[in-house]
């Protein structure tokens, strides 16, 4: 197990080190390595160098990692919870609910923590309504927890669009690239990250019932597993994750139901490796798709959400048609 886990992690720490060291280098005005070096231990660079690494591109940087790493263990949770591969953070609704009272805020014409508290709070509320909802009648199960989910979403999917048709021409491309996904103004990354160490180290905890619970409620309970605890358990701390990823970037899609089936297809379905790595490659792969968004159309930005699509289409559409029979 330990040759397995350094096999699997060590290359994946070095893959997020050089992205992110790769997102603070390149942009509209590119830095060299050393440069960027030398900033980073306070050693020198010059002064353009210093505010464009520490003041603009890190904490960007930073931000689009910790969100990666908070959707990719949301989804490996909810594929779990679910038993579910298609499942992924946004399947429940979460993110519906925190697009409904964040674009309510811009259309108010707020910003910065309005929008935020917005977003987190709207993101708990659709939490708390799916679980309410779900556990009402015949009793609480994955598939009444998904069909709950799946009829809120579409809900607040109308609700999205009918603020949309309502927006001003000023406040639309904001409420756009909101939907779609934006660090612009994710300069405060510290208490993301906090969030998503925390929730690596409680989730660990949890890798070996989570091993158990993914073969069957009945083996899961039969080695003494209190499954419905377990399930709480996981639904509520998955959708905490997707809240503060909500909160801080708006939607990403693709990234929390690609990285866990590529980590499977590569290191198996152990969860002491799963969780882990799910988080170290979505950090990577979404710090890639930040870098792509601020320099494919520079000087121009591009919806973060936007790339990751487009990206993430054709490859779910590979690994389908892998698991295809015949």
């Amino acid at each position: 197990m330990g040759n397995k886990l350094a096999k699997i992690l060590l290359p994946l720490l070095l893959l997020s080190l050089v992205a992110l060291l790769a997102a603070v280098a390149i942009g509209s005005v590119r830095i060299g390595p050393m440069e960027v070096l030398a900033v980073l231990t306070g050693s020198g660079g010059s002064q353009r160098a210093q505010m464009l690494v520490l003041e603009l591109r890190l904490p960007r940087a930073l931000a689009a990692f910790a969100t990666g790493g908070l959707l990719s263990l949301a989804g490996a949770l909810m594929q779990v919870l679910l038993r579910n591969p298609l499942a992924d953070p946004y399947i429940l609704g979460v993110s519906g609910g925190a697009a409904v009272v964040a674009l309510g805020a811009i259309m108010l014409g707020l910003s910065g923590i309005w929008i935020d508290a917005g977003a987190f709070g709207g993101a708990l509320f659709a939490t708390w309504l799916v679980y309410a909802v779900a556990r009402r009648g015949a009793g609480w199960s994955g598939n009444r927890l998904l069909l709950t989910g799946v009829v809120m979403a579409a809900g607040f999917g109308a609700a999205i669009s009918v603020l949309l048709s309502l927006g001003t021409d000023s406040g639309l491309r904001s409420m756009i690239f909101w939907l779609l996904g934006d660090f612009s103004f994710a300069d405060q990354p510290l208490d993301e990250w906090l969030v998503l160490l925390l929730a690596l180290a409680f989730t660990l905890l949890l890798a070996r019932p989570l091993n158990v619970l993914a073969r069957g409620d009945v083996q899961a309970m039969s080695l003494g597993v209190d499954v419905k605890r377990l399930r709480v358990i996981i639904y509520l701390l998955s959708a905490l994750l997707t809240a503060v990823a909500v909160t801080t970037a708006g939607t990403i899609g693709f990234v929390g139901l690609l990285v866990p089936h590529l980590v499977r297809m590569a290191a198996g379905s152990d969860h002491r490796i799963v969780l882990p790595a799910s988080a170290l490659l979505g950090g990577s792969l979404l710090v890639a798709a930040d870098i792509a968004a601020r320099t494919v159309a520079a000087p121009r930005l591009l919806p973060v959400g936007a790339i990751t699509a487009l990206l993430g289409v054709p490859l779910f559409l590979y690994l389908m048609s892998r698991r295809a029979p015949g």
